[in-house]
Formats: structure tokens, C-alpha cells, sequence
């Protein structure tokens, strides 16, 4: 009676843990993909929505099997080192900068990242700064090292926050901040926020999934994980990806078989 009381269980424990950004969960992209996923292998798929820096120091710990991400550098860099198998790319779409209605810097209706930000900082406008080594956080970095400007001061908050909260705090002193588009179309509490530059080559964002490496953690469920992303590279998980819209507007764009991505 005892060993037939644990089968169920034991159906029931085929899951994947995925540490991921936290724009795939606060866009609702997950809630979308991965009924479909689950219903299709029978494995749940446990998210574990975190920066991806923080994403990839659980992966180097052995605390994911799988890392679904955005900072292209850092994956390779994961890759490198031997936390990772391999990275495969999965799908894009693009940051914007959203900023106060009234506009204090002058950018609004520009396409010039690096413009925009040397504008902010000029006029000492207040920036909400993610704060937390994400991958956003990342790309906003590397602009303002591009603009010259190592941003500091009260108008500069750097909050260790998700999307999310960032807009929510942006939105209530009000102050620009850098979001990727997914989360800015699911976000409701826009307030005085609207988008005021976008278009910039510069603010392309790739995303990309590895498989954690079984060699370094023999714990890693290597082959459920690796399911799990060979089908979102496949024609079925991509097209799932591309399905996802919010008001008509699609969020990601799969890209699985651009090699350069």
C-alpha cells in the first residue's frame, strides 16, 4: 500500500526549475507558453523570476537547470566557464525610454539612446535606474558608458528592483527610467508615464536559454531541461512565443534560427 501510495507523487515531481528575467514573468509571457509546454511533456516548469545577473549566479550555484535570459555578454561569458552547455537564441524585442508626460529633458519623440540619456543627466532630470546587474540594468549601463557619463547624484536612483516596481516608482516621483517593451505594454499603472524615445538600434534585446552544465552539477535535470528547450526553439514553442500579444501588440519576436543572435 505504502509504494502505490507514492507513485502519484512521484508522477507528480517531474519538474524543471528555469531561473529567469523578470520581464518573461511580468509581461505574462510564462502564463501564456508554458500550459502548453506542460501540457504537451507532462513537465511542470517551477520559474524562478530574478535580474539576470542574479539568474546566472543561481545557475553557477547549481540552483536552476535552466537559464532563460538577456545580457548576450554574460550568457557567452556563463558558457565560457563552463556553467553552461551551450546558448541558444530564443527570441527579441527592444527597450524604450519612458519618461513624464511634461518631459523636463527635452527627448521625447527622439530615436538617439545615447542622446537621450546625455540630455537626463544634463538637466539633472530624475532617472529611475533598475539598480539590480539585470539585464536591462546592463544595457543601461553600457549607454551611459557610451554617453561618457558615469550617472550619480539625487536626480539618479538606483532602486535593486525589478521591472515592474522601477516603473511603479518611476511612475510615482515621476522620472524617466529604461524598460523593455514587454513589460511596459502589460504594465497598468502607467500614470504620467509615456514612451519618449524608441527605434534605436542600440536598444535591441535578445534573449537567449542554456541548459546548466550536469558535469558541474550532477543534480541538474539535464534531460528535462534540455526538453524544455528544445521546444522553445522549435516551430511549435516559437510560434507560441510569437502568439503572445496584449491589445493586439505582439512582445517577442522568436528568432531561434538566427544564428548571429
Amino acid at each position: 500500500m505504502a509504494a502505490a501510495a507514492l507513485q502519484p507523487a512521484v508522477a507528480q515531481d517531474e519538474f524543471i526549475t528555469v531561473a529567469s528575467t523578470t520581464s518573461t514573468e511580468q509581461s505574462g509571457l510564462f502564463d501564456h507558453i508554458l500550459p502548453i509546454f506542460e501540457e504537451k511533456t507532462g513537465i511542470e516548469v517551477r520559474v524562478i523570476a530574478q535580474g539576470t545577473g542574479q539568474a546566472l549566479e543561481t545557475g553557477r550555484r547549481g540552483d536552476a537547470d535552466v537559464l532563460f535570459v538577456h545580457a548576450k555578454a554574460a550568457e557567452e561569458e556563463f558558457v565560457a566557464e563552463g556553467h553552461g552547455v551551450e546558448r541558444e537564441p530564443v527570441m527579441y524585442n527592444d527597450f524604450v525610454f519612458v519618461g513624464p508626460g511634461d518631459d523636463p529633458a527635452g527627448i521625447k519623440g527622439g530615436s538617439d539612446a545615447v542622446a537621450a540619456l546625455q540630455a537626463i543627466a544634463e538637466a539633472e532630470a530624475p532617472f529611475a535606474s533598475r539598480g539590480d546587474d539585470s539585464g536591462t540594468h546592463k544595457a543601461e549601463l553600457n549607454l551611459w558608458e557610451a554617453a561618457g557619463i558615469e550617472p550619480s547624484g539625487d536626480w539618479y536612483r538606483e532602486l535593486g528592483q525589478g521591472m515592474g516596481p522601477t516603473l511603479n516608482t518611476a511612475a510615482q516621483m515621476p522620472a524617466y527610467t529604461m524598460s523593455d517593451r514587454a513589460t511596459w505594454i502589460s504594465f497598468q499603472n502607467r500614470g504620467p508615464l509615456e514612451i519618449v524615445v524608441e527605434g534605436d538600434d542600440r536598444l535591441f534585446n535578445q534573449y537567449g536559454v542554456i541548459l546548466v552544465n550536469p558535469e558541474r552539477h550532477e543534480h541538474v535535470k539535464a534531460e528535462a531541461g534540455q526538453q524544455f528547450i528544445d521546444w522553445l526553439v522549435s516551430g511549435e514553442g516559437q510560434q507560441a512565443i510569437g502568439s503572445y500579444e496584449i491589445d493586439g501588440q505582439q512582445l517577442f519576436f522568436p528568432n531561434a534560427q538566427d544564428e548571429g543572435a
